[in-house]
């Protein structure tokens, strides 16, 4: 096995020393235990190696130091971004160096020569959100823009759906300034004219005369090996170095960190084009859309993306891509191509789109051409194209699609002869495969479907990777063709380079790193990459917590594989747009994100991090900035519900530790509300006597700094308790569900629902428990600190009471999302089965019900004219994740003369009881503070703010001092 992907941990003496030494040499954070170390462990592939710590440099400093003490104790150095690499460039045994945390900051920026410099963990996405402004942008952008680094872009050689016009990274990097393995630092860039290319010591300088020397000695091979596409990021670029004018920097692009540690990258920018166009070829077959690629591509587009039958099939099961697959989707094509024109003269590129019809009518497909050209629409299909491979990893079971073979690329002309001499391996082998991206340059990325824990398929993968590595070589194309060697296909560079380039590749890491301690195993001297022990899933994986689970998880054919739904693409490292993962937005920790948690889950469940660990402390801690907002649930492509496995862990945990006094006052609320509206002028002085705050932090942990809700006269429901028969069975008849928090804090907010309903034509029946006199609960309250024996209680107490109205044609509707939402989600897993899914699919939010009967012409409401007053509307997360938000949107905006304003923002950050406790509360305002409160202390003082969630309406009012309302209160005040 290659040096420093060894699997052996580092030995606990030696451990120990290294991690005292670097606590003392660097500034930024030094992790050696292991849960952090087992977060680090893995990337976007199918491996999995301990690192023996991780630090989080904020300088080139650190990063020096790290070097200079990992080598005097022999172990490695892996510099690592975003982590979303397919093929295990960025894990390894050694020293994990995560740059994204802390080093990423811009250090030059030149508008007018269209130059920028920045540190190697800025994420692309946030540098051309800041570009854009001046009219550049980076060209070069993968799927994975949110959340991919510069750095960890220059590592793999990244192109992305626009590289037939851009180029890929060595296209557009001018310079890197970088480390070698000692900590010597040094700059590389052009040759020639008026610059060497090289700044630094004397013995850079020699290594770069060695590189040219080297790269000219071998220049006869080179122009005959190295593959003739563009698409080619295998081994090192000796290719770069015998230009006419050689960029020095461009042999470290691609380099996947085994040369030099990048501390800086100089990147040329390009201008953004005025408009963009997009036509949606449809294919009835995947032969007939290879075929005509060469022919589109003669059209000049900027970008011809392939979205295959899977994408289209799977994807219209994923409510965030239903709407916009339906949209731009005419019949049932096997398969699309989205082509981009790009220019400064729209009514030129719409005679493009009509030269693309043309074009698909002369190869047989007249008509097959869907022309989307408004902006806002181009967006939501390119959330497509760039979730392709994440729709594709939300199939259920052991079984996905699996990436060694991903990027492979040939010449346009093989292109159709390749993918079917392709598929053909695939068929022999028993299996089949998926297709996606970059058809324009003959580079799609394909993945067989296997199960990477059964060792029959484990020898499947190596006999379609030894096979397909051979017909590229018969179609004179490159095996490596974006994403990188790492280890999955560095064991197949000398095959395809030839035994020549491979001792010369050899050279070049020698010469910059003699002691093999940058990343090593990657590009040359490379492990097998089907050895199991380098995997995810190792030979002796096994799941055995927890033995029995408190919530049905059939769906997922348990909780392992609900865990195990998580690939490591890092979608909820985003740091914009949507709402997952606010916590991660807030602290940018490994830790606090949806992967980061759902890895922890999975290693401890495996038994990896040692025994008990999932209900350990450090388990404990891992989960505790989750805020259960379910942004996850919608938005993680492979459906990793991250709010509900923390009901899980959470009911494990307390069975083992106890339930502490906060949880059980939080917990229990909706049994004692009652009684304590009777003590409203006790409880109620709290927030007015001074020291009583600080006793209540003191004593049940809740933040002194943090307002407690207001109890007032509960909420007293209009009308004689109902009887199912009284129900009709036409739209007009619904239950409205008074829950906990508006009854007893907000009830004004539920006497305005009752209003506007009734003024709407609905008949509003009052329900009851069938015993007992305390009101009908979800749950929502015990599900929060994982009790889910009482939730379920709570559930039966309230489906028994409900179901009836329901089976005689009533509607539930709700006013508070996370109350009213929990009907449509947690109830079908506290209680799997028809009962609970006839509730669900009745279940509606108070916005919900008005949209759909005002959209069908079912009813109407007469709302006077605001005004041109301003509403600011902020929405509730589970709104969003349930694709409420558009409901609340309609009904607002059906108001003559209220000018609303959607707030782009993630969580609020109060999330139920998480913004009261003392030691989350800075975390809360943190969140708060991404946008919400930004966007609100931007309006004006007599400007509307809506909430719907009671949670939000209280972060407002806290952190703000402003009052925010119900829609209910907005409806009700215009119909009077």
């Amino acid at each position: 096995m290659a040096a420093g992907v060894r699997a052996r941990a580092l030995p606990a003496a030696e451990s120990a020393e290294l991690e005292r030494r670097l606590a003392g040499a660097v500034s930024g954070e030094v992790r050696f235990d292991a849960f952090t170390r087992g977060r680090y462990s893995t990337d976007a592939s199918i491996y999995q190696i301990m690192p023996a710590g991780v630090v989080m440099p904020r300088s080139a400093e650190d990063v020096a130091a790290c070097l200079g003490v990992a080598a005097e104790q022999g172990v490695p150095v892996i510099l690592r971004g975003g982590g979303t690499s397919q093929n295990g460039q960025p894990i390894g045994s050694g020293l994990v160096l995560d740059c994204s945390r802390h080093f990423d900051g811009v250090r030059a920026y030149d508008p007018e020569a269209g130059t920028v410099t920045v540190e190697p963990g800025h994420v692309l996405e946030r540098l051309n959100t800041r570009l854009r402004a001046d009219g550049w942008f980076f060209p070069v952008e993968p799927s994975t823009a949110s959340r991919c680094t510069i750095g960890g872009m220059v590592g793999n050689n990244s192109c992305g759906a626009r590289s037939l016009r851009y180029g890929k990274m060595s296209d557009n990097v001018l310079g890197l300034d970088a480390l070698l393995h000692d900590g010597t630092p040094f700059h590389f860039g052009p040759t020639g004219n008026d610059a060497d290319g090289v700044a630094g010591s004397r013995p850079v300088a020699d290594l770069a005369r060695r590189m040219l020397a080297l790269a000219e000695a071998h220049r006869d091979e080179i122009e005959r090996v190295y593959p003739r596409v563009q698409r080619r990021v295998g081994g090192y670029n000796l290719d770069s170095l015998i230009e006419t004018r050689p960029n020095l920097a461009h042999l470290l692009v691609g380099s996947e960190g085994t040369l030099a540690a990048t501390t800086a990258v100089t990147l040329k920018l390009s201008r953004l084009p005025a408009h963009r166009v997009m036509g949606v070829c449809h294919f009835p077959s995947f032969r007939a859309a290879m075929e005509t690629t060469r022919a589109i591509v003669d059209l000049a587009p900027v970008a011809v993306e392939l979205v295959d039958n899977n994408v289209l099939v799977l994807g219209a099961d994923i409510p965030l891509f239903r709407t916009t697959l339906a949209d731009i989707t005419r019949g049932q094509p096997n398969c699309l191509l989205l082509t981009e024109f790009a220019g400064d003269d729209l009514a030129a590129l719409k005679r493009d789109l009509g030269r693309l019809d043309a074009c698909m009518g002369d190869h047989g497909f007249p008509g097959a051409v869907v022309e989307v050209v408004e902006p806002a629409r181009q967006r939501t299909v390119w959330e497509v194209r760039e979730a392709c491979l994440n729709i594709m990893m939300s199939m259920k079971g052991d079984a996905k699609p699996v990436s060694f073979i991903e990027d492979c690329a040939v010449p346009l002309e093989h292109l159709a002869d390749y993918t079917d001499a392709v598929t053909e391996v695939f068929a022999k082998h028993g299996t089949r495969g998926t297709w996606y991206a970059h058809a324009s340059v003959g580079c799609l990325h394909v993945r067989p479907i296997l199960d990477m824990k059964l060792g029959g398929d484990v020898a499947r993968m190596r006999a379609i990777a030894e096979e397909t590595a051979d017909l590229v070589r018969r179609y004179h194309g490159s095996y490596s063709g974006e994403h990188g060697d790492g280890l999955s296909r560095s064991e197949f560079v000398e095959p395809l380079f030839g035994a020549r380039l491979t001792r010369a590749f050899e050279a070049v890491k020698d010469a910059f790193d003699p002691a093999n301690h940058l990343n090593p195993g990657k590009i040359v001297r490379a492990p097998r990459f089907d050895d199991r022990r380098l995997f995810r899933f190792k030979p002796d994986y096994r799941v055995a917590a927890p033995a029995s689970p408190a919530l049905d998880w059939a769906d997922w054919g348990g909780f392992g594989p609900a865990v195990e739904m998580c690939n490591n693409n890092g979608t909820c490292r985003k740091l914009a747009g949507g709402a997952m993962c606010p916590s991660y937005r807030a602290t940018r920790e490994e830790q606090h994100l949806t992967r980061g948690r759902a890895n922890t889950l999975r290693l401890a469940i495996s038994g990896q991090l040692g025994p008990d660990a999932f209900t350990s402390p450090e388990m404990k801690r891992t989960m505790d900035l989750c805020v259960s907002c379910k942004a996850c649930r919608r938005e993680c492509p492979t459906g990793v519900d991250m709010a509900r496995m923390k009901i899980e862990f959470l009911h494990h945990y307390h069975a083992r530790h106890g339930l502490p006094l906060r949880e059980r006052l939080v917990a229990e609320l909706p049994r004692y509300a009652g009684v304590a509206a009777a003590l409203a002028p006790l409880l109620n002085l709290r927030d007015r006597v001074p020291g009583l705050a600080h006793l209540s932090e003191r004593v049940a942990g809740l933040s002194a700094r943090r307002s407690l809700p207001r109890w007032g006269r509960p909420w007293r429901e209009a009308g004689e308790l109902a009887h199912p028969q009284d129900v009709v069975g036409e739209f007009r008849d619904v239950v409205l569900f008074g829950d906990t928090f508006n009854r007893a804090f907000e009830p004004e907010n539920l006497e305005a629902a009752e209003r506007v309903l009734r003024a709407a034509g609905y008949r509003l029946h009052r329900v009851g428990p069938a015993r007992g006199r305390r009101p009908l609960c979800c749950g929502r309250t015990y599900l929060a600190s994982g009790q889910t024996d009482r939730a379920r209680a709570e559930a039966r107490r309230t489906l028994a009471a409900l179901l009836p109205y329901v089976r005689a044609g009533a509607r539930v509707v709700g006013l508070e999302p996370s109350c009213l939402l929990t009907f449509r989600d947690e109830f079908l897993a506290l209680l799997p089965g028809e009962e609970a899914r006839t509730l669900a699919g009745s279940a509606v939010l108070f916005e919900e019900l008005l949209a759909t009967d005002l959209a069908a012409g079912r009813t109407e409401l007469k709302l006077a004219d605001q005004g041109g007053r301003v509403a600011h509307l902020h929405g509730h997360c589970h709104q969003k994740s349930f694709g409420a938000m558009g409901a609340v949107e309609t009904v607002l905006r059906r108001v003559p003369g209220l000018d609303l304003r959607v707030v782009e923002s993630s969580c609020c950050g109060m999330a139920g009881a998480f913004g009261y406790r003392a030691e989350t509360i800075d975390a809360s305002f943190a969140m708060a503070e991404l946008s919400l409160f930004p966007a609100l202390r931007a309006a004006g003082p007599d400007d509307l703010v809506v909430a719907d969630g009671t949670s939000c309406r209280h972060q407002i009012h806290d952190g703000l001092g402003r009052r925010a309302e119900h829609v209910a209160r907005v409806l009700d005040r215009a119909l009077r």
